[in-house]
């Protein structure tokens, strides 16, 4: 089973709630965190490195928060999910602690790692906020057209 790390899950939930409840003010730490049940602390790390990488855009003030800095349709889950993947990157770090794990084990986990991220790159941010939608989800906003006026490109 594949097991994404804590911090990976948050910022893609993060991503996605942005995504999803996309008004005209942008989203505050403080509503995901009470949303998502997080400590603001945590989440903010996690979003500094969002921001840095160009998938959210940081809005200053006190009526600030985040934005999305692409169209929901122009970033992937596999996006989210590698920067998020490289932070946790400098922990787990390991190459097979015989012969058999370094030639075998290690490249056959590679592989299979590498064809998981293709899938999560065929999948969208939009795509994640339509699943969300046809479940009866409610965000409390009509669905925001993905307008390419609101995103730096």
């Amino acid at each position: 089973m594949l097991r994404l790390s804590r911090k990976t899950l948050l910022a893609l939930e993060a991503v996605i709630d942005i995504a999803y409840n996309a008004r005209p003010e942008p989203v505050q730490a403080k509503e995901i965190t009470a949303r998502q049940g997080v400590p603001q602390r945590y989440l903010e790390q996690v979003m500094q490195q969002l921001v840095r990488a160009g998938i959210l855009k940081g809005v200053r003030g006190p009526r600030g928060g985040y934005r999305l800095a692409r169209e929901r349709r122009r970033i992937s889950v596999g996006d989210v999910v590698r920067i998020a993947m490289s932070l946790d990157d400098a922990e787990e770090n390991f190459d097979g602690g015989s012969e058999l794990g370094r030639r075998v084990v290690v490249p056959m986990i590679a592989s299979l790692q590498e064809d998981v991220m293709k899938k999560l790159d065929e999948i969208t941010i939009e795509d994640i906020c339509k699943r969300a939608r046809a479940t009866g989800l409610d965000c409390g906003q009509p669905e925001q057209p993905d307008a390419a006026s609101d995103f730096i490109i």
